[in-house]
C-alpha cells in the first residue's frame, strides 16, 4: 500500500509548492523508538541543553529570512511578520538556556523530616501536533521550555505548513541537537492519532476546539498528559476613559496581523458609546490604509488567507451578516481571483442571530459592538464559549485591576494587545483549552513534580492518604 501524499500550496497564487508522502505507521514508531534512545542522554546533562539552544538561537537569527520565505510562501504572512515570528523563537529558546538551571532548581520544603524538597524531571517523549497560523513560534513556543527540562519531542506539523516543520529538525541537526531529540513527522491526521498512541509519554496540541476535544479524549483514554491551546475570541473593550487614538492603533495591530488569523487575535470589539463615533472614525481610517497584496513584498501589511477554504468561510459570514442588517463601514469584499485575498473589513449592528455574532472570526474582520455601561461591556465580553485573551483600554488604572479580574479568560492585558511572552503564562479556560505554555508554568506542564523526605526515624503520622 503506498503511502498519502500531502501537496502544500501557495495562498497567494492557488499553486502548489511539494508534494510531500505521509509517513507509516512504522515509521512513526521508528521515529519513537529513536527518541527513547535520545532521551536516555538528553534528560541527565543540562548544560548539553542549554549549550544546544544557543547554537539553535544562533542558526535562528543568522537564517531568519530564508525560513520567513518558507513561511510566507506556504501559509500567506506577510514577509515582514514572518521575519519577526522567527526572531521571536529565537528570543524563546534563549529565554530558557539563559533561565533553565534557574527554573529547573530543586525547591526545598519546610517539613518535619530531616531534608524535603520537590525536584523536576522531564516525563521523557511529547508528541506535539502543530497547526499553520505560526508554524515556527507554535512549535518552539513548546518545545523551548520542553527541551530544557530534558524531553524529546516528536512534531506533526500542519499539512500546510509541512516544509516549515521539516525546517525546525534540519535547524536542529544544523545546530548540533542530538540526533534524535527533536525529530518532524511528515503526515496527516491519522499520522496524528498513530503519534498518540505511540509510545509517548504527553501530548501537546494546538488547534480547533472540535479536534481538540478529540486528542484530549483519545490522550486521556491512554492516560497520557495533555496540553491543548485552541480557539479564541477575544474581546477588544474600549472604556469611556480610554485614549482613543493609541485604542484604534491597538485594535489594528489586535485584529489584522497574521491577516487575522490568530487565537490570541483580538476578534470581538466593544467600545463605550461616549467615544465610539471617534474610536470608529479612526479606526476605519487606520484600516482603509493597509497594504494588502503579495505577501513576499516587505512593504505589504496584509496577504491572503490560508486556503480557499478559510476565504469562503469569512466572506460567507460577512454575507450573513450584510443580509441580516449589519452595516459594513470598510471591506466587506473579495480582492480579485488569484489567491485568497479578502479586503480588510470592519462592521457594526450585529445581532444575535449573525454567524458572526457566535463564530470564531478567523480572518480580517473586526465586528464593533457599542456598549453604555462597564457592566454591560463585561458581560458582553464574558459571552463567549472561548476563554483565552482579552484586552482592555483605559487611562483608570485602578478600574483596570477591576475589570481585569472579572473577564473569564486565561490572559488580560491593558492598554496594549495580547500577545504571548516567554516570560508570562499562555493559555486559555473554558473551550479555549486548558494547561500554560511559556514561563516556568509551560515547562511544569512536562516534568514529573516529585517529592523527596529524607527522614532519621520513624515519624507516626495518621496514616491516611
Amino acid at each position: 500500500m503506498t503511502n498519502k501524499t500531502i501537496t502544500t500550496i501557495n495562498p497567494a497564487t492557488g499553486e502548489p509548492i511539494s508534494t510531500f508522502d505521509s509517513m507509516s505507521k512504522e515509521q512513526i514508531r521508528a521515529q519513537v523508538s529513536k527518541s527513547r534512545d535520545a532521551f536516555s542522554k538528553w534528560k541527565n546533562d543540562l548544560e548539553t541543553r542549554r549549550a544546544s539552544m544557543y547554537h539553535l538561537t544562533d542558526y535562528l537569527r543568522k537564517n531568519k529570512v530564508r525560513l520567513a520565505e518558507i513561511a510566507t510562501k506556504e501559509m500567506g504572512k506577510v514577509l515582514k511578520e514572518a521575519i519577526s515570528e522567527v526572531e521571536k523563537c529565537a528570543w524563546a529558546l534563549e529565554f530558557y538556556a539563559d533561565n533553565g538551571a534557574t527554573l529547573l532548581s530543586d525547591e526545598i520544603l519546610n517539613t518535619d523530616a530531616r531534608k524535603s524538597f520537590v525536584t523536576f524531571e522531564p516525563l521523557g517523549i511529547i508528541g506535539s501536533i502543530m497547526p499553520w497560523n505560526f508554524p515556527y513560534w507554535q512549535a518552539l513556543r513548546f518545545a523551548a521550555p520542553s527541551l530544557i527540562a530534558g524531553n524529546t519531542i516528536i512534531m506533526k506539523p500542519s499539512s500546510v505548513t509541512m516544509q516549515c516543520g521539516i525546517e525546525i529538525e534540519k535547524a536542529c541537526q544544523q545546530a548540533g541537537v542530538p540526533d534524535g531529540v527533536f525529530q518532524t513527522l511528515v503526515g496527516n491526521s491519522e499520522s496524528a492519532g498513530h503519534l498518540i498512541e505511540a509510545d509517548v509519554n504527553a501530548v501537546t496540541f494546538t488547534g480547533s476546539t472540535k479536534v481538540g476535544a478529540m486528542i484530549g479524549q483519545k490522550s486521556a483514554s491512554l492516560l497520557k498528559k495533555c496540553v491543548l491551546e485552541l480557539g479564541g475570541s477575544d474581546p477588544f473593550i474600549v472604556l469611556e476613559d480610554a485614549n482613543v487614538e493609541k485604542a484604534a492603533n491597538g485594535a489594528v495591530k489586535g485584529r489584522f496581523i497574521n491577516c487575522g488569523q490568530s487565537c490570541v487575535a483580538s476578534k470581538r470589539f466593544f467600545v463605550s458609546r461616549k467615544l465610539a463615533k471617534d474610536f470608529i472614525e479612526k479606526f476605519v481610517y487606520n484600516v482603509e490604509r493597509l497594504q494588502v497584496g503579495d505577501p513576499m513584498v516587505i512593504e505589504n501589511d496584509i496577504g491572503p488567507l490560508v486556503n480557499e477554504e478559510a476565504l469562503e468561510n469569512i466572506s460567507s459570514m460577512v454575507d450573513d451578516a450584510k443580509k441580516k442588517g449589519a452595516q459594513i463601514l470598510a471591506g466587506g469584499t473579495q480582492i480579485g481571483n488569484k489567491g485568497y485575498f479578502y479586503k480588510p473589513t470592519i462592521l457594526t449592528g450585529l445581532t444575535p442571530e449573525m454567524r458572526i455574532s457566535n463564530e470564531e472570526t478567523f480572518g480580517p474582520v473586526a465586528p464593533i459592538t457599542i456598549f453604555d455601561d462597564e457592566k454591560e461591556a463585561i458581560k458582553l465580553a464574558n459571552d463567549s464559549e472561548y476563554g483565552l485573551g482579552a484586552s482592555i483600554w483605559t487611562d483608570d488604572l485602578k478600574k483596570a485591576e477591576s475589570v481585569s479580574k472579572q473577564i473569564e479568560s486565561g490572559i488580560v492585558t491593558v492598554n496594549n494587545v495580547v500577545i504571548s511572552d516567554p516570560r508570562v503564562p499562555f493559555g486559555g479556560i473554558k473551550h479555549s483549552g486548558f494547561g500554560r505554555e511559556l514561563s516556568k508554568y509551560g515547562m511544569l506542564e512536562f516534568v514529573n513534580i516529585k517529592s523527596i523526605r529524607f527522614y532519621d526515624q520513624l515519624i507516626h503520622h495518621h496514616y491516611v492518604e
